[in-house]
């Protein structure tokens, strides 16, 4: 019998007050796969993001990981399982780049237990996967918003979940560093098994690092399948509301506006 699928929704409805961004939705996400979520702004898919990561209840269906829902798991188990990328955060207080990154080890000890020597190092590892291993007595408050957001990835990595949940990884980033960032979670698919669910804007992006995709049409329409099947040029018009012309070179997706 196979193991259930890192992430399930069944029949899922999600929306705000009388708005529903997506009807009925049914979705599995197994290990090693890549999801993109993709659509126009304000058509909710921060919203599903949130609710497939359990921190708002849908309007109907339910949302399991590894089969159980999140009530089952308690949060210390869920935070094992799911790692969550917010789309913004706010540093109230003054912190280093390694006391805030070790934060991805709080899920791990026991309670009232400090981090060891191996946390320490996964966490000087998940640094210096971004690029931050001089970085790390640095206040995080005279970070750059693409350092801090770096530093928020690390963290997560640091976390080892089975399960990324990421809301616009790459805001912030330069060119170079969301190739190389979107590359480190295509390894952990790749080697580890982990299971990626993550909010792009930009379709090439998701051509090149996700196997899968989902279009959020924000008017309680969802369709989700293969990218090389989503990333049609009528599928994306009709997303955008807007006219597109797609074409591939070298392997890779090129979208052009009409």
């Amino acid at each position: 019998m196979s193991p259930p699928p890192l992430l399930q929704a069944r029949r899922l409805s999600v929306g705000i007050g009388a708005r529903v961004f997506c009807r009925e939705l049914d979705l599995e996400l197994r290990a090693g796969e890549r999801l993109a979520i993709l659509g126009r702004n304000g058509a909710g898919k921060s919203t599903l993001l949130s609710v497939l990561a359990g921190l708002r209840a849908p309007q109907a269906g339910e949302v399991r990981v590894k089969g159980a829902d999140y009530a089952e798991l308690g949060p210390r188990r869920a935070a094992r399982l799911r790692g969550w990328l917010p789309q913004s955060r706010n540093d109230a207080f003054a912190s280093t780049v390694l006391e805030t990154a070790l934060v991805g080890r709080h899920p791990h000890l026991e309670r009232w237990g400090w981090e060891s020597a191996q946390d320490a190092q996964i966490v000087r590892q998940a640094l210096a996967s971004v690029g931050l291993a001089d970085f790390e007595q640095r206040d995080i408050q005279t970070l750059s918003g693409g350092e801090r957001q770096r530093l928020a990835i690390a963290t997560l990595l640091a976390q080892q979940p089975e399960l990324f949940l990421l809301d616009e990884p790459v805001a912030y980033l330069d060119l170079k560093h969301q190739i190389a960032m979107l590359a480190l979670f295509a390894g952990a698919a790749r080697e580890c098994g982990a299971a990626v669910a993550m909010v792009l804007h930009e379709p090439a992006l998701a051509w090149r690092f996700c196997d899968r995709v989902l279009l959020v049409h924000g008017d309680g329409r969802c369709e989700s399948g293969p990218a090389p099947e989503m990333l049609s040029a009528e599928r994306l018009s009709a997303l955008y509301d807007y006219p597109l012309e797609v074409f591939e070179r070298d392997g890779q997706l090129c979208l052009m506006p009409r």
